[in-house]
């Protein structure tokens, strides 16, 4: 087990990894979905709110940072209106799920409970990107998720709590950053197949 201070680090990892998408997002390499990195900003704001009155420790500072980070990206799509992909039926039912479970969360007590359903929130709001990372990779900057899931293993390995409320969000973003970088690198690779087999 690593000393618990190393989550530091790992909230580092996620806020440069978010910096470096939101630069990206500004030089147009990359294109954001509105949907999912807004909620992806409050989503893990109110639960680390929850993990604090759980009486999470320091692995709560993930949690923090992995909704600062995505709110940078908004903010910054917002004020420069650099590219970002556009929003279709699919985004708003995955916003209005992904809402609706917030609600849910936020009306209970118990803040092991609130964990998972922002858990299942966050998820909900990733399903715009996996679809667009799948048909348009290119739009994605997979620096941002390596970085992520990178923070996320640093967390989990200063845990000496199993609570989920401990250990249940950081497994969730690295569960989530190793499907982004699968789905974006397995597109990319066959597309630039595609691509020698024309040429």
């Amino acid at each position: 087990m690593l000393d618990p201070n190393w989550v530091f680090l790992s909230a580092a990892l996620g806020l440069a990894g978010s910096t470096r998408y939101a630069i990206a997002m500004l030089t147009g390499t990359a294109r954001p979905n509105l949907v999912t990195w807004v909620l992806w900003a409050v989503a893990p704001l109110i639960g680390f709110f929850a993990q604090l009155s759980a009486g999470v420790g320091l692995a709560a500072v993930l949690t923090l940072a992995a909704g600062l980070g995505p709110l940078l990206v908004v903010v910054s799509a917002l004020v420069t209106g650099h590219p970002r992909s556009t929003i279709g039926p699919f985004d708003i039912v995955c916003a209005v799920i992904a809402v609706a479970a917030l609600v849910v969360w936020i009306g209970f007590d118990a803040a092991a409970t609130a964990v998972v359903f922002a858990v299942g929130a966050d998820a909900t709001a990733a399903l715009p990107t996996i679809r667009k990372a799948w048909s348009d990779p290119d739009s994605e900057n997979l620096l941002f998720y390596v970085l992520v899931g990178l923070g996320a293993t640093i967390t989990l390995l200063t845990l000496d709590s199993w609570a989920p409320s401990d250990w249940a969000f950081a497994v969730y973003i690295l569960a989530l950053s190793l499907v982004l970088v699968g789905v974006v690198v397995t597109t990319r690779r066959a597309a630039c197949v595609r691509a020698s087999r024309r040429s």
